[in-house]
């Protein structure tokens, strides 16, 4: 990843709005009301004991994380989860879960070698072990 770019530099700054809103529990609440369907201020404040003008604040803290939008439907102007901005940020939290599977797997094959050798079984280097992407640990018990 180029950290210098404009485009990360952008980026970083999206995914630290979405984050930090993220991390209020009213605002994880809303979210999960909304990906049942849009709401308006009145059906998003209705399970909550804070105001509507505290409701709004927290919906305004989530549509300039890009998380939510609102429309205008005659009088009502609901708001709307954006599931696009949400499946970004699940895609940025899986290149690193993959990335640390691999480092699990690449020890497990180390250990798993490790162990082979002080039993006097047959050594294997943790590529070998660790290259088909099954767990080693597993492929050797059979």
């Amino acid at each position: 990843m180029n950290h210098g770019s404009a485009a990360s530099v952008l980026e970083d700054g999206r995914l630290d709005r979405a984050f930090l809103a993220l991390a209020d529990p009213f605002r994880r609440a809303i979210i999960a009301r909304l990906s049942r369907g849009p709401a308006t201020v009145n059906e998003l404040a209705e399970p909550f004991a804070i105001t509507k003008q505290a409701v709004s604040r927290h919906i305004q803290v989530l549509e300039l994380a890009g998380l939510v939008t609102r429309s205008r439907d005659a009088q009502r102007r609901p708001v709307h989860l954006d599931a696009a901005a949400l499946e970004h940020l699940t895609a940025w939290i899986d290149r690193y879960r993959l990335e640390a599977e691999g480092q699990y797997r690449r020890l497990d094959a180390l250990l798993a070698a490790s162990t082979r050798a002080s039993a006097g079984g047959p050594p294997a280097t943790a590529d070998s072990a660790g290259a088909a992407g099954a767990h080693p640990s597993k492929e050797n018990e059979s």
